[in-house]
Protein backbone atom coordinates (compact mmCIF):
# COMPACT_ATOMS: atom_id res chain seq x y z
CA UNK A 1 0.00 0.00 0.00
CA UNK A 2 1.24 3.51 -0.90
CA UNK A 3 2.50 5.67 1.49
CA UNK A 4 0.10 8.89 2.38
CA UNK A 5 2.07 12.19 1.54
CA UNK A 6 1.37 14.33 4.25
CA UNK A 7 3.67 17.46 2.97
CA UNK A 8 0.94 16.97 -0.10
CA UNK A 9 -1.97 16.77 2.04
CA UNK A 10 -1.29 19.57 3.90
CA UNK A 11 -0.15 22.04 0.71
CA UNK A 12 -3.04 20.99 -1.43
CA UNK A 13 -5.42 21.44 1.93
CA UNK A 14 -4.23 25.25 1.89
CA UNK A 15 -4.41 26.03 -1.68
CA UNK A 16 -7.87 24.35 -1.89
CA UNK A 17 -8.75 26.47 1.27
CA UNK A 18 -7.91 29.20 -0.50
CA UNK A 19 -9.01 28.16 -4.05
CA UNK A 20 -12.88 28.17 -1.99
CA UNK A 21 -12.43 31.28 -0.03
CA UNK A 22 -11.88 32.91 -3.64
CA UNK A 23 -14.92 31.22 -4.89
CA UNK A 24 -17.87 31.92 -1.79
CA UNK A 25 -16.56 35.38 -0.59
CA UNK A 26 -13.93 36.68 -3.67
CA UNK A 27 -14.27 40.25 -2.14
CA UNK A 28 -12.79 39.27 1.44
CA UNK A 29 -10.04 37.05 0.03
CA UNK A 30 -9.25 40.08 -1.89
CA UNK A 31 -9.09 42.45 0.79
CA UNK A 32 -6.97 39.69 2.33
CA UNK A 33 -4.01 40.03 -0.07
CA UNK A 34 -4.10 43.59 0.29
CA UNK A 35 -6.24 45.39 -2.22
CA UNK A 36 -8.53 47.53 -0.20
CA UNK A 37 -10.88 48.97 -3.10
CA UNK A 38 -13.94 47.47 -3.74
CA UNK A 39 -13.94 44.96 -6.88
CA UNK A 40 -15.43 45.58 -10.25
CA UNK A 41 -17.00 42.98 -11.94
CA UNK A 42 -14.70 42.14 -13.94
CA UNK A 43 -12.47 41.70 -10.78
CA UNK A 44 -14.56 39.44 -8.85
CA UNK A 45 -14.97 36.91 -12.44
CA UNK A 46 -10.86 37.02 -12.38
CA UNK A 47 -10.65 36.07 -8.82
CA UNK A 48 -13.48 33.35 -9.32
CA UNK A 49 -11.28 32.07 -11.99
CA UNK A 50 -8.26 32.08 -9.57
CA UNK A 51 -9.92 30.63 -7.08
CA UNK A 52 -11.57 27.60 -9.58
CA UNK A 53 -8.04 27.34 -10.39
CA UNK A 54 -6.57 26.79 -6.70
CA UNK A 55 -9.53 25.06 -5.47
CA UNK A 56 -8.72 22.25 -8.45
CA UNK A 57 -5.42 21.87 -8.12
CA UNK A 58 -5.01 21.94 -4.37
CA UNK A 59 -7.56 19.36 -4.57
CA UNK A 60 -5.44 17.35 -6.83
CA UNK A 61 -2.46 17.68 -4.93
CA UNK A 62 -3.99 16.55 -1.72
CA UNK A 63 -5.84 13.55 -3.04
CA UNK A 64 -2.81 12.31 -4.51
CA UNK A 65 -0.71 13.03 -1.34
CA UNK A 66 -3.83 10.89 0.46
CA UNK A 67 -3.94 7.69 -1.84
CA UNK A 68 -0.10 7.85 -1.73
CA UNK A 69 -0.16 8.65 -5.62
CA UNK A 70 2.25 10.41 -7.66
CA UNK A 71 2.33 14.63 -6.21
CA UNK A 72 5.37 15.77 -8.29
CA UNK A 73 3.14 16.89 -11.36
CA UNK A 74 0.66 18.56 -8.70
CA UNK A 75 3.06 20.34 -6.89
CA UNK A 76 4.78 21.40 -10.24
CA UNK A 77 0.79 22.93 -11.33
CA UNK A 78 0.68 24.65 -8.06
CA UNK A 79 3.88 26.26 -9.01
CA UNK A 80 3.10 26.70 -12.31
CA UNK A 81 -0.01 29.09 -11.11
CA UNK A 82 2.02 30.87 -8.73
CA UNK A 83 4.33 31.89 -11.26
CA UNK A 84 1.75 33.15 -13.57
CA UNK A 85 0.60 35.18 -10.30
CA UNK A 86 4.05 35.95 -9.96
CA UNK A 87 4.60 37.42 -13.27
CA UNK A 88 1.23 39.08 -12.94
CA UNK A 89 2.42 41.15 -9.75
CA UNK A 90 5.64 41.89 -11.50
CA UNK A 91 3.96 43.11 -14.64
CA UNK A 92 1.57 45.66 -12.59
CA UNK A 93 4.01 46.23 -9.86
CA UNK A 94 4.35 49.89 -10.50
CA UNK A 95 0.23 50.00 -9.87
CA UNK A 96 0.69 48.21 -5.99
CA UNK A 97 1.32 49.09 -2.73
CA UNK A 98 4.13 47.98 -0.49
CA UNK A 99 1.27 45.99 1.01
CA UNK A 100 0.49 44.17 -1.73
CA UNK A 101 3.75 43.66 -2.90
CA UNK A 102 4.75 41.93 0.16
CA UNK A 103 1.14 39.90 0.05
CA UNK A 104 0.89 39.06 -3.96
CA UNK A 105 4.60 38.98 -5.11
CA UNK A 106 5.90 38.05 -2.06
CA UNK A 107 3.53 34.65 -1.48
CA UNK A 108 3.78 33.81 -5.06
CA UNK A 109 7.32 33.46 -4.40
CA UNK A 110 6.92 31.37 -1.83
CA UNK A 111 4.30 29.31 -3.56
CA UNK A 112 6.69 28.42 -6.46
CA UNK A 113 8.71 27.77 -3.93
CA UNK A 114 7.01 25.06 -2.27
CA UNK A 115 5.73 23.98 -5.71
CA UNK A 116 9.37 23.15 -6.99
CA UNK A 117 10.38 21.62 -3.19
CA UNK A 118 7.33 19.23 -3.26
CA UNK A 119 7.99 17.76 -6.61
CA UNK A 120 11.70 17.63 -6.04
CA UNK A 121 10.96 15.87 -2.52
CA UNK A 122 8.32 13.85 -4.45
CA UNK A 123 10.64 12.19 -7.19
CA UNK A 124 13.48 11.64 -3.98
CA UNK A 125 10.34 9.67 -2.34
CA UNK A 126 9.49 8.09 -5.45
CA UNK A 127 6.43 9.15 -6.04
CA UNK A 128 6.74 10.88 -9.37
CA UNK A 129 5.74 7.91 -11.50
CA UNK A 130 2.53 5.98 -11.67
Amino acid sequence: MARTDRVAVVAGAIRLASGISFLVAPEAANRLWGDAEPTTATASLLLRSMGYRDALVGGMLMAAGLRGAPTAPWFLASAGADAADLLGGIANRDRMTADQHRRGIGGAVVGVGIGLLGAARAVRRGTQAG
